[in-house]
């Protein structure tokens, strides 16, 4: 391969490399920039829907020991249980699922204390150490539908617990907003690497288009000009073909054939 041939291949195979490469590692940025973004997302996602579920649980946990404490219903004591394990089988999973577990650590230990709480109450109800009320008050106490002793074990105790098991459901369900900033911070980082090679090499195929522009005025568009210009004077005033500056690859050659051909000519004419 001769030398302008070899510079010009040379040059555009070099443009070529580089935006391969350039997109090749833009590619592969975003690429971990959107699974980066996926997985922010996801986590997210599911811990709305683990959190929602445990706040159904305690809720209707809540309204069914409402019944049994303050209305006396024991029908609810299966409904209690039965939420209960539902609280706990979703905390069991948000413990399985999630990366930093410190956030989980008040709320499994408020599941806990209710978790006794109520067991305790299902299974022994409420201290009946009180004395015995006159006939009279065991009428107006008959009279009422309501059981004031649970009454009082559920605004004196359980209501407490339930207040502190909720907020600490609420500040899981937000968890994963404490942990955007850095992450989004790092997504930021990730971001700009995913442009940078693309900036770089278009710095670099910029340099090279004007190097190759440059060798190619010097060493192929100006030498034609010159040779175009001297062979015009040579066929039009029969002036001699002299081509100035140096010139070198397949200009020179053909300058060479053309001043062979001349003198080819000449002989001829002779």
């Amino acid at each position: 391969m001769t030398g302008m041939r070899k510079r010009v291949t040379v040059g555009f195979l070099s443009i070529v490399c580089l935006l391969f490469f350039s997109g090749m590692v833009s590619f592969l940025e975003l690429s971990h920039l959107s699974r980066d973004t996926g997985e922010i997302l996801k986590a997210n996602r599911r811990n709305i829907e683990l959190a929602k579920e445990m706040l159904d649980a305690a809720h209707e946990q809540n309204i069914a020991l409402i019944h049994r404490s303050v209305f006396g219903d024991r029908s609810y004591d299966s409904v209690c249980r039965a939420c209960m394990e539902r609280l706990e089988n979703t905390l069991l999973v948000a413990q399985n699922e999630a990366v930093e577990k410190s956030f989980l650590d008040s709320l499994a230990f408020a599941t806990t204390e209710l978790r006794l709480l109520t067991d305790n109450y299902l299974a022994f109800g409420t201290p009946t150490n009180v004395s015995a009320p006159t006939n009279a008050a065991s009428s107006a106490n008959a009279a009422q539908p309501l059981d004031s002793l649970g009454r009082e074990w559920y605004d004196g105790q359980y209501e407490a617990l339930y207040s502190r098991l909720t907020s600490a459901i609420k500040s899981y369900m937000t968890s994963t907003q404490s942990s955007l900033a850095p992450r989004a911070e790092q997504m930021k980082k990730n971001a700009y690497r995913a442009v940078t090679p693309v900036l770089i090499s278009l710095a670099v195929m910029i340099a090279i288009v004007l190097m190759l522009f440059y060798f190619m005025t010097i060493y192929c568009v100006s030498p034609i000009e010159r040779m175009n210009k001297a062979l015009g004077n040579y066929l039009t005033y029969h002036m001699p073909f002299t081509v100035k500056g140096d010139l070198k690859d397949e200009v020179l050659a053909l300058k060479e054939k053309i001043d062979l051909l001349i003198k080819q000519l000449k002989q001829a004419k002779s």
